[in-house]
């Protein structure tokens, strides 16, 4: 049994065929798909991270780099920073960005001066996002420069300085004539971040010799000699 379809009011028919019709009905149709990319591009649209920044390591003479994948439309603008300041893309720090989603900084030539932490910033129209990671440094113990040769008068005080590097900081020490220093109130040595000096007080004849600074971490050693004469 069939139903019967009833019959729009009068005045409220619509012909299909009429191109006023049709027309608006277009207009609503746009209307609604840029809604719904707004929307869409609102939802999806602001940078995101999917894939975050790692710890990298950086060997002294070497390049690292640090990458992540993103998310955005329209494409971001991407800078790069280190300890907060920014980074220009230049011969020591290169902006890389990989198809489709991936950006990344190379870092050239590594030294001890690139220890630190790194932020990229994503940000585009609809907002930003941002993700850090540290870049660690490892270099081999190094003696910079070793202490210079010296001849005092007796009683006079010696004062002998290194200048040293090395990551991870490197373990120091002092020979005289080949064997261990050891320590008291008028022979000692100090060991800083970057240099490491011996004092002798009240210089003695005894005292004269061939004193060398040692450095050692896990990728290298490397010392210094110097001569002292005490007249």
């Amino acid at each position: 049994m069939s139903t019967a379809v009833a019959n729009p009011p009068p005045g409220f028919a619509l012909d299909i065929n009429d191109l006023q019709i049709q027309e608006a009905a277009i207009r609503i149709q746009a209307s609604y798909r840029g809604h719904r990319s707004r929307k869409e591009l609102r939802e999806k649209g602001p940078p995101k991270i999917l894939q975050p920044l790692k710890d990298v390591v950086l060997l002294e003479g070497s390049a690292a780099k640090l990458e992540c994948r993103v998310s955005a439309f329209p494409d971001p603008f991407i800078v790069w920073a280190k300890d907060g300041t920014q980074l220009k893309d230049g011969l020591k720090y290169r902006y890389v960005f990989e198809d489709p989603d991936v950006v990344a900084l190379v870092v050239r030539d590594g030294s001890l001066a690139d220890l630190g932490q790194y932020t990229v910033t994503i940000k585009n129209t609809f907002g930003l996002a941002t993700g850090s990671a540290c870049i660690i440094v490892e270099a081999p113990a190094k003696v910079i420069k070793g202490p210079d040769n010296l001849k005092v008068v007796t009683g006079a005080t010696v004062v002998l300085k290194a200048e040293i590097a090395g990551e991870p900081p490197p373990d120091v020490g002092w020979l005289k004539d080949g064997e261990d220093i050891e320590e008291d109130d008028r022979v000692f040595y100090d060991i800083g971040d970057t240099t490491s000096i011996l004092t002798i007080k009240n210089a003695q004849h005894s005292d004269a010799g061939k004193y060398e600074v040692f450095v050692e971490n896990n990728l290298g050693i490397d010392q210094s000699v110097a001569r002292v004469d005490v007249l």
